[in-house]
């Protein structure tokens, strides 16, 4: 009996994920969406307190986020939040165009019903969008790649949107920001579903430009 209740109390106790992979979670969305924007100095004690937890975790996972480029690490100071570079975002979103443009070629490929069924997807996706600008954006664009048929190409694409999402967050904030996405997706999409891929190959492009032109 006290085996079993060893082990129960494991059950209720145990993390689902290891401590190193909970900071490492906490500290990239929080760079991704902005909240600690370009040139911010993150403090190891302060994440760990709101964590919960030691430094050790704290300090991996500062590590690892150096490694993939987001933070520069300075020993007894802390991190710092490496801000978006206009030529970062530049890549990052002709590297979007890239893809997305790939799609609508594959799908002109199989023909006006192939292009008329995405834009029929991609004004659903409209017409129910997340209240979230970025998260509206993701679920929009996101469609658009599935609806090609391709899954590697999806699932790079997908990589791709962490670095869309810290370009997003690094662009001018306007009040009509989200309005105006919001236009330019459903332009999109009703060049699809009037199966004009040479259309919807530029307004891809014309997208991508006017997220270029927020970046600050």
């Amino acid at each position: 009996m006290q085996g079993t209740g060893a082990w129960q109390n494991a059950l209720v106790t145990t993390d689902p994920l290891p401590t190193a992979d909970r900071a490492y979670q906490h500290v990239r969305s929080r760079l991704l969406d902005g909240r600690w924007p370009g040139g911010t100095l993150l403090s190891e004690g302060l994440v760990a307190a709101e964590l919960g937890l030691s430094r050790t975790p704290v300090r991996e996972a500062f590590l690892r986020l150096r490694a993939e480029g987001f933070l520069h690490l300075y020993p007894k100071r802390g991190a710092l939040v490496v801000p978006v570079a206009p030529g970062e975002a530049r890549d990052v979103l002709a590297a979007r165009v890239l893809f997305e443009r790939a799609a609508i070629d594959t799908l002109a490929a199989r023909g006006p019903a192939a292009l008329a069924a995405a834009g029929a997807e991609l004004l659903a996706a409209c017409e129910h969008r997340d209240p979230h600008p970025v998260e509206a954006g993701r679920h929009f664009h996101l469609t658009l790649l599935r609806a090609a048929g391709n899954p590697v190409l999806t699932s790079l694409y997908e990589t791709l949107w962490d670095y869309q999402t810290r370009v997003s967050a690094a662009a001018t904030a306007t009040p009509d920001r989200a309005d105006r996405d919001h236009a330019e997706h459903l332009e999109l999409a009703r060049a699809l579903a009037a199966a004009d891929p040479s259309r919807a190959r530029g307004l891809v492009t014309a997208h991508a430009d006017s997220l270029l032109a927020r970046v600050g």
